[in-house]
């Protein structure tokens, strides 16, 4: 089960990298304002917030997490139909919010998908591989939408997308997530943490222990939307001193912090699995501020192009660290019967990233005409939210049966994470 939903992520990941990258480059072409292109943006990235709600309460009522990865490949290929041939405002529009309504459906039903398939398998290893496959499916749908973009061809990408979400269709058909049994039976297969009733926290208490992740996780994605729209803007800007960089170096540069991050997601991802998801967030924020601390730096000398290639390692680091490991923590600090909303706000933490993070960092460059304060207030903010993690603990463990891991896995669980039980699913 864990193959098949590596799979559709990884088919699904390829016509999202294309898409992501090349769409803004598509629009800007046929002469669209950096206003109509990043406002279809926006209320795509909006949509996406409330449907995503919507998916993960419908996924806490017990709805298979087959149903919204169907609706989201119907809904993006009459996306990628309609973004094919657009060439008004009207029109892109439609297809953007068709795209953020797919988005919203899909990721707390494949991210929920996860745990549920691992088996006995522990679910952060299964978070590391399935992320593993996201980069590497994004890496190559960017590599495909770099050569259409030199071929002139640049629309390529939504036929790409259109086609890959076909194939997922096809296979989410043929072999459905492994979604029904385990997930209806988790809380009555799994003991009652310290001696507590069923279902203790209802309504707003199973959140708080939850709040900690998602202040760590609007910071990371912060930095991670930061990324895409700041730094290249940067990079092409200059700093104080540095000098500014071509186009084409400024997307290399990119393009190499992509290839890392492929390169480290895997081995990464896995060592991290072994440990608390603690321990694991700790290094990811590290990792963000050392980055930031040196792009930031970079401002300053003549030669900061090499500081900015110091920087992307760490960044590459940080966010292969971050991504499995903020997945599972979720898994970890939230109640079964509440996994589904619980996926869906912290999937909600990278749609507000896209939205808020790009805005204030184009305002911020624009009123310091550099990127010095930009980066020194995200690195500030990885250190600021580190005592956050102290909160942390195992909770809730995840099997996909429901059974208890066995002793000499507890024990071991138990040394690491420092904690004396879990409740599993």
């Amino acid at each position: 089960p864990l193959r098949n939903v590596t799979r559709l992520r990884f088919l699904a990941s390829i016509g999202a990298g294309g898409v992501m990258f090349m769409t803004p480059l598509i629009f800007h072409a046929i002469d669209f304002s950096a206003r109509e292109v990043g406002s279809g943006l926006a209320i795509s990235a909006l949509i996406g917030t409330v449907v995503r709600l919507l998916s993960g309460a419908l996924l806490d009522r017990g709805i298979r997490c087959s149903w919204p990865v169907r609706g989201t490949t119907l809904l993006a290929i009459a996306a990628d139909l309609i973004l094919l041939q657009a060439n008004s405002y009207n029109s892109y529009l439609l297809g953007q919010l068709l795209l953020g309504c797919a988005a919203g459906l899909y990721w707390p039903a494949i991210e929920l998908a996860v745990p549920l398939s691992c088996g006995n398998l522990p679910s952060s290893r299964g978070y590391a591989l399935v992320r593993s496959a996201d980069a590497l499916g994004i890496g190559i749908g960017t590599l495909i939408g770099t050569v259409a973009a030199s071929l002139g061809v640049l629309r390529t990408v939504y036929s790409v997308e259109a086609v890959c979400m076909g194939a997922v269709l096809v296979l989410i058909s043929l072999v459905p997530l492994q979604d029904g049994p385990p997930y209806r039976n988790l809380s009555a297969n799994s003991p009652d943490p310290l001696g507590q009733r069923p279902r203790p926290m209802t309504r707003l208490p199973w959140l708080l222990p939850l709040l900690p992740v998602l202040l760590i996780s609007v910071v990371a994605t912060g930095i991670l939307a930061l990324q895409q729209s700041a730094l290249p803007l940067d990079l092409v800007r200059g700093g104080l001193v540095r000098p500014a960089l071509s186009e084409s170096h400024s997307s290399a540069l990119i393009a190499l912090q992509l290839t890392l991050l492929v390169s480290l997601q895997w081995p990464v991802g896995r060592w991290l699995a072994e440990r608390s998801v603690a321990f694991g967030l700790g290094l990811s924020l590290a990792g963000f501020s050392l980055g930031c601390s040196l792009i930031a730096l970079s401002s300053l000398f003549e030669n900061g192009t090499i500081l900015v290639l110091a920087a992307l390692l760490p960044m590459a680091f940080a966010q292969a660290a971050f991504l499995p490991t903020a997945t599972e923590a979720v898994i970890e600090e939230t109640p079964p019967e509440h996994r589904g909303l619980a996926m869906a706000l912290f999937s909600q933490c990278f749609a507000i990233s896209a939205i808020v993070a790009p805005l204030a960092g184009g305002a911020l460059l624009d009123l310091q005409n550099n990127g010095l304060l930009l980066w020194l207030l995200m690195g500030g903010a990885c250190l600021v939210v580190l005592p956050t993690l102290r909160s942390l603990k195992p909770r809730y463990g995840v099997t996909a049966t429901g059974q208890d891991i066995a002793p000499p896995e507890q024990q071991r669980f138990d040394a690491l994470a420092g904690s004396s039980g879990q409740q599993h699913r």
